[in-house]
């Protein structure tokens, strides 16, 4: 994934920032102020929240080349607008790696302009290009704009997840 654009530069022209297409890059150093004020309101959307050094140590595996936790980030111009973090690891249905889509977030004035959509192509794109056998992904069931934005993709399976803390 490195530091290359996972898709093309917008085209310049007359349209605004607003109008402008996403472009998706791998999360860099340089980003760190705007993707934690990102996070924070992901995990505020979610009404979670995360010990410090947890959010260190995520951030310092997705700017360190990380091949298992992967940041994918949503430009326009300057400002990074939206992220999804993906954690790749081997399964055992395939001798090849499967893709879990953990988190994905979109800045709220930058929803409805395809930058959701945009990231998840860039996902899929670097799956292929990796091998990955699959990609999946979970959301709340009341989270109708996430859902829209998935049916896209593919239709949800019938199976329910269970989760049990562990601690740690």
């Amino acid at each position: 994934m490195e530091g290359r654009p996972l898709n093309p530069e917008p085209p310049a022209g007359p349209r605004g920032a607003r109008d402008r297409p996403a472009r998706i890059v791998p999360l860099q150093p340089a980003h760190e102020g705007q993707w934690r004020a990102l996070w924070q309101a992901y995990l505020d959307f979610y009404e979670a929240a995360l010990a410090p050094e947890v959010t260190d140590g995520l951030w310092a595996a997705l700017v360190s080349g990380d091949a298992v936790r992967r940041g994918f980030g949503a430009t326009i111009g300057d400002a990074l607008v939206g992220f999804a973090l993906v954690v790749v690891h081997p399964a055992t249905w395939s001798l090849a790696p499967t893709a879990y889509l953990e988190d994905l977030f979109v800045r709220p004035d930058a929803r409805k302009q395809g930058v959701g959509r945009a990231l998840i192509e860039a996902i899929v794109a670097e799956g292929r290009a990796q091998g990955w056998t699959s990609l999946y992904w979970h959301t709340k069931a009341g989270n109708r704009a996430a859902r829209a934005l998935y049916d896209r993709f593919t239709s949800a399976d019938d199976f329910v997840r269970y989760r049990l803390t562990l601690g740690g």
